[in-house]
């Protein structure tokens, strides 16, 4: 059974959730600091004064993200470990190699999981910094700004503080930028982070599993709809060990002949490189469809390319787009201090959903999810 970065895609999907919580959480925090003695004229002084409760509120939601967050990523990543593991043992279990495999009581390593914890905790850190600061800014702003609309009447200071609401919500916290220098929303960054760190530990676990037998090399499926990153890789073989770059090896044929002194057959294997080097240059990035097998030298077919009449890498994304305007609608939904302005937002996530609908209707290579165009408690 091969592995890839799909196994993993439940255990990243719950951890997600609770970053759209904490999300949604906020987005109330300030909809309430805002709307409360809305209508007093001392109401930028009130507000302005209760900046310290609205970031202890914050922080209060920022801290239990955290705890939360790395205690269920670390058991995450123990058990898509594990997932990997299994997967090597199901792939082999016809050869002795495979039996020899199952046979092996094995933990997960302990230090692979605990690397890869280290890592999310280490690239999520600055997330829980600028969570504080980025809500604090908005309120700030937001009071500014509806105290200096009223004074020059060009709206009330319900309209103002419901247009700057809009704004934010329909970014999500944002700010965070990531070692490309691409910028994330909150929710988005962190579904990254975690479908990254999960994906690698089963990937991990697979070929540590196969090294412990004696694999060194793997193959790449060919899968459809691949983006430009995973193309040059589709179909190819990839070393375990740290040689890059396209070379041929002779390999001992996997299935050698049980008659005594019989010659050692061998294989001629042309390796595209390492599998370092491919995953360093965007293979199993987050969402990526490909999996990974064990090559069995003499054994092992290329797999068969896969054609996609009609559907492009491009529809891919723009599906990926409708999906993130309509999370954006919701979050307005929840940001929304009267009625109308909430059944407004609903249209709009409405029309969306349509569009998303329309949009796989076309191209019946695509498939809805909508788990995707979901917020916080409402998945």
């Amino acid at each position: 059974m091969p592995v890839s970065p799909a196994m993993a895609e439940d255990l990243a999907a719950a951890i997600t959730v609770l970053y759209e919580d904490a999300e949604l959480a906020i987005i109330e925090r300030l909809r309430k600091a805002l709307a409360e003695g809305i209508e007093s004229p001392l109401w930028a002084e009130i507000k302005l004064r209760s900046i310290g409760d609205l970031r202890e509120a914050v922080e209060e939601i920022t801290n239990a993200l955290q705890t939360d967050a790395n205690g269920a990523v670390a058991r995450a990543l123990a058990e898509a470990y594990g997932r990997g593991r299994q997967a090597a043992v199901a792939e082999l279990g016809a050869l002795d190699i495979g039996r020899e495999l199952q046979a092996r009581r094995v933990l997960p390593n302990a230090p692979a999981v605990d690397r890869l914890a280290a890592s999310y905790a280490n690239d999520t850190r600055p997330l829980y910094q600028r969570i504080t600061r980025a809500v604090v800014d908005t309120y700030r702003n937001v009071v500014a700004r509806a105290s200096a609309s009223t004074l020059l009447g060009s709206m009330t200071r319900r309209q103002a503080s419901q247009r700057a609401l809009d704004q934010f919500a329909a970014r999500g916290v944002s700010g965070f930028r990531d070692r490309s220098g691409r910028n994330w929303e909150l929710a988005a960054y962190a579904e990254m982070a975690v479908r990254s760190v999960t994906a690698r530990a089963a990937v991990e676990g697979h070929i540590d599993a196969l090294a412990e037998i004696g694999v060194g090399l793997v193959i790449v499926s060919d899968a459809p709809l691949e983006c430009p990153l995973c193309r040059p890789w589709e179909g190819e073989i990839l070393t375990l060990g740290t040689q890059s770059g396209p070379h041929t090896i002779v390999a001992e044929h996997a299935i050698q002949s049980t008659r005594l002194f019989a010659p050692t057959r061998t294989v001629a294997v042309h390796v595209a490189g390492s599998l370092v080097e491919a995953r360093g240059k965007g293979l199993f990035h987050p969402n990526c469809r490909h999996s990974l097998a064990a090559y069995l030298p003499g054994v092992t077919k290329r797999p068969p390319r896969h054609a996609t009449p009609g559907t492009t890498y491009e529809d891919t994304q723009r599906q990926r787009e409708i999906e993130r305007t309509i999370r954006a609608w919701k979050r307005r939904q929840a940001a929304a201090m009267d009625e109308p302005t909430r059944r407004r937002a609903g249209a709009y996530v409405r029309k969306w959903q349509k569009a998303a609908r329309e949009h796989v209707a076309a191209h019946p290579d695509l498939r809805r999810k909508p788990q995707r165009e979901q917020i916080g408690a409402a998945r």
